[in-house]
């Protein structure tokens, strides 16, 4: 009865939004829902389906966080590394103290290059920096390099995206791997997750979502000149709805961390909010009133691209929301939410 509570509330969301995207919600190994809407190429009018690669905008930063979890574990790095002492970059107005749990939990105060305090127009960042010439991590370093503080490390939570950019730079220097060669190797194959990877917007490979802006007017555009030419340590990666499950479950099961660095990783660090939300390394946290966990979440927002993706522990339930267009997820993780809260 619930498979069909849960497509009928799916379909019924997707009437409303015109969600463009592909939904699997999984419990233990039966699939509840299984539903694709939309186009990967509107010209060309392909469907999106289950084996679809999308964007995931900053849902990647768990994958971030694993990388410097696994390195951390082969005592390669320490939480506690200073910033300046792990990598070989000058940042003249950093604080001395940041290390990498600043970093991880977006604790450091470092200025970000989208800070979304004050932008509200990714587009913004490419006027003097052409996005077709950011296809490495050293790229972004212009972008805040050598910008002031906004506050003095560890003093609050403040999202910040370069944050995440400094922690791929350290797995590169730490490694001696290119960011997305690491997380190929030591994520992406360990968990199985053989449909994901960094596509460059160029070269993109077969059953690749295209991004899509809409505008009130009717007409459309891509976003291929509105984000960098390769997602980095940020954001940016591409996955299928299956390989996010892969994901879940190889987290839960320690193949890609021992028991110890997989409760580091899930481990409320930062309170974010007064509503229960809580922030882990690259996960996010959100807690029933008796401080139980209610689920694990990462989410991700780019013009075109508009990700969610839940575990629930006590239900032993994965949900994963990618989609092409800019808005539409969340409307759908509240519905399929709301749909296995009923009684």
């Amino acid at each position: 009865m619930m498979n069909l509570n849960m497509k009928k509330r799916i379909a019924d969301i997707q009437t409303k939004n015109e969600f463009s995207g592909t939904i699997l919600v999984q419990e233990n190994k039966e699939i509840l829902a299984e539903v694709s809407h939309g186009y990967a190429n509107r010209s060309e009018q392909l469907q999106n389906h289950a084996r679809t690669r999308y964007g995931i905008a900053s849902g990647c930063k768990l994958f971030t966080a694993i990388a410097i979890c696994q390195l951390v574990e082969e005592r390669k790095l320490s939480f506690d590394s200073k910033l300046k002492d792990c990598l070989d970059v000058n940042f003249p107005n950093f604080d001395k103290e940041i290390n990498i749990h600043h970093l991880l939990t977006h604790t450091s105060g470092i200025p970000d290059y989208f800070d979304e305090e004050t932008m509200d127009d990714f587009e913004e960042l490419w006027v003097e920096t052409p996005m077709y010439r950011v296809r490495a991590l050293k790229d972004f370093l212009p972008l805040f390099q050598d910008k002031p503080m906004k506050f003095k490390a560890g003093e609050r939570f403040h999202y910040n995206n370069a944050g995440y950019i400094l922690l791929g730079l350290i797995v590169e220097q730490a490694s001696r791997l290119s960011f997305a060669e690491y997380v190929q190797e030591h994520i992406f194959r360990k968990a199985g997750m053989a449909d994901s990877g960094y596509f460059e917007f160029d070269a993109l490979p077969p059953n690749t979502a295209q991004g899509y802006i809409d505008f009130k007017d009717g007409t459309w555009k891509t976003n291929i000149y509105s984000l960098p030419a390769k997602g980095g340590s940020d954001g940016g990666a591409f996955v299928t709805v299956h390989d996010m499950v892969k994901l879940w479950e190889a987290i839960m099961n320690h193949l890609l961390l021992n028991e110890a660095y997989t409760r580091q990783l899930l481990t409320s660090h930062a309170r974010v909010d007064e509503n229960h939300n809580f922030y882990g390394y690259g996960v996010w946290i959100k807690k029933n009133e008796n401080g139980s966990v209610l689920k694990y979440h990462v989410m991700g927002y780019d013009p075109g691209v508009n990700f969610h993706s839940a575990f629930y522990p006590e239900q032993s339930v994965n949900v994963v929301i990618c989609s092409n267009k800019s808005t539409g997820a969340f409307d759908m993780m509240i519905g399929i939410e709301d749909e296995m809260n009923r009684p």
